[in-house]
């Protein structure tokens, strides 16, 4: 019986930690503020005036426009979008919860399409009205009450997440820098709170490529898996640390396939007198594997059971 060789290529890229949105609320510019609220409701950032841009979003959001200073309306904005506290979940936080209640999944839509997309589901029709309201209201319908219950708990360090490539990875077409985008495959929970969702999009980069070569030298293909999006919005940074590894040679074997971060080499020899070629690494859209949480953190996670 053909003996099978488990080569490990997918490598760490080290990085500094990423903040989290509560602690980036009091750094983040003004245009970097802008961006990320516009890309969390519309799928994107927007063009125009500024002004014209956060009364847009105002309106949208809660019927009407603001009469602060332009920061403070802005301000106002980004926390109501993107900051979670243990007795306000952020729109976002809010938006996962009920979309997660619904489907046990969460999407990289934009918001309006997501509220849209539950409304369908839920009411049978897309409904009226801001997305502040629009948004409770699925939320009573969901859990009873205007939000979700939100705690903050500790995530240890090197705890594991199974995540599902979503970009295709090939060494005859990939190259270093490439970006690299992976979903959780499953939901992950600490002290019984959900805290990563199945869905949750996480990114990373090729590293490092080498074609396959004569002699029978496989190519070798180093990936980072970088972070991934906890409920609360928070970047968790991620890993494919020892334990992961171990993880993902246990599925390989269990699944009998090639699976990402993992190639499944076959003999080297000789054919009619040439050296065979070595092999290329091919990982397609699909493929699972483990990473792990690079440190521990506080994320704010919610009550689902």
């Amino acid at each position: 019986m053909r003996k099978l060789l488990i080569c490990l290529l997918a490598m760490l890229t080290v990085i500094m930690p990423v903040a989290t949105a509560q602690e980036m609320a009091a750094d983040t510019t003004i245009l970097a503020k802008m961006a990320a609220v516009e890309k969390i409701i519309y799928g994107a950032e927007q063009t125009g005036a500024l002004v014209e841009r956060i009364t847009r979003m105002e309106k949208d959001i809660f019927g009407q426009e603001q009469k602060e200073a332009l920061i403070a309306r802005l301000d106002k904005l980004y926390d109501y979008t993107c900051v979670t506290s243990a007795t306000a979940p952020s729109f976002v936080t809010s938006l996962n919860a009920v979309e997660w209640m619904l489907t046990h999944n969460v999407s990289a839509d934009a918001g309006k399409a997501r509220i849209e997309s539950v409304e369908r589901l839920m009411l049978g029709n897309a409904q009226t009205g801001t997305l502040d309201e629009r948004l409770k209201r699925l939320s009573r319908l969901a859990y009873g009450d205007s939000h979700p219950t939100v705690t903050q708990v500790t995530v240890p360090k090197d705890t594991l997440v199974k995540i599902k490539i979503t970009t295709p990875l090939d060494t005859r077409k990939s190259r270093p820098g490439d970006v690299v985008t992976f979903t959780a495959a499953e939901d992950v929970y600490a002290d019984g709170m959900l805290v990563i969702a199945r869905g949750a999009q996480g990114t990373g980069k090729v590293t490092k490529v080498e074609p396959a070569k004569n002699f029978g030298r496989d190519a070798k293909l180093e990936v980072s898996f970088d972070t991934i999006q906890a409920v609360d919005s928070t970047n968790v940074d991620t890993v494919l640390g020892d334990k992961a590894k171990e993880e993902t040679k246990s599925l390989a074997k269990a699944a009998g396939a090639t699976v990402a971060g993992l190639a499944i080499l076959g003999p080297v020899g000789v054919v009619g007198g040439a050296f065979v070629q070595g092999k290329e690494v091919t990982i397609p859209a699909g493929s699972e594997l483990y990473i792990q949480t690079k440190n521990e953190m506080d994320i704010y996670g919610i009550k689902v059971k």
